[in-house]
């Protein structure tokens, strides 16, 4: 069972790590589009203006659930915006904290589920690669798929997070595996 902590805390860690590989250095900007200065000043402008009352959340921009809004909808263009009423640093060591926290309790599932489910390295490792894969088709892929959402950032976010995922799962199974006598088998 320590192995399986042990394994987890550091698959975790190199989910935190590509993570911020791919989101927290300038590679990230294979993802992100970008709007000029003014453009963004514009944009931040209308936000506080428009979406201050209702304070912080996601919106669909317009909102088809008016008959108004179905039709501006159809027209587009059109946004989903996750807006955050207040500012916070673009580095944010709280989120970084935060989100190291997350990376390693997620590492821990992983290799837990792992190691209760299957008993040796090359079961975990082809769970690791299909769950992952599965994962990420239906979260990330999902969003183009079903709401038109840009493909380029989505099929980014899937790639950085399967990459993740599977990294945090094949450490944990590595560390799981223990060689015995003479044949090297793996025990459970």
């Amino acid at each position: 069972m320590v192995r399986s902590v042990i394994g987890g805390l550091l698959g975790g860690l190199a989910m935190y790590i590509i993570g911020f590989i791919f989101w927290g250095t300038p590679l990230s900007a294979l993802a992100l589009s970008r709007a000029g200065d003014q453009e963004s000043a514009n944009l931040q402008a209308a936000l506080a203006q428009g979406l201050n009352a209702s304070g912080t959340g996601v919106y669909i921009i317009p909102d088809p659930a008016t008959a108004q809004g179905t039709i501006l909808y159809g027209r587009g263009p059109i946004a989903q915006v996750f807006y955050n009423s207040s500012g916070f640093p673009v580095t944010d060591g709280a989120a970084l904290i935060g989100g190291l926290i997350l990376a390693l309790v997620v590492g821990v599932l992983i290799a837990l589920a792992l190691r209760f489910a299957l008993a040796d390295f090359g079961s975990r490792m082809r769970v690791t690669i299909l769950f992952s894969i599965a994962a990420v088709l239906w979260l990330h892929i999902g969003q183009p798929v079903f709401n038109h959402a840009p493909w380029g950032y989505f099929l980014y976010l899937a790639f950085s997070d399967f990459l993740a995922l599977a990294a945090a799962g094949l450490i944990a199974a590595k560390l799981m595996e223990r060689k015995v006598g003479p044949d090297a088998t793996t025990m459970h």
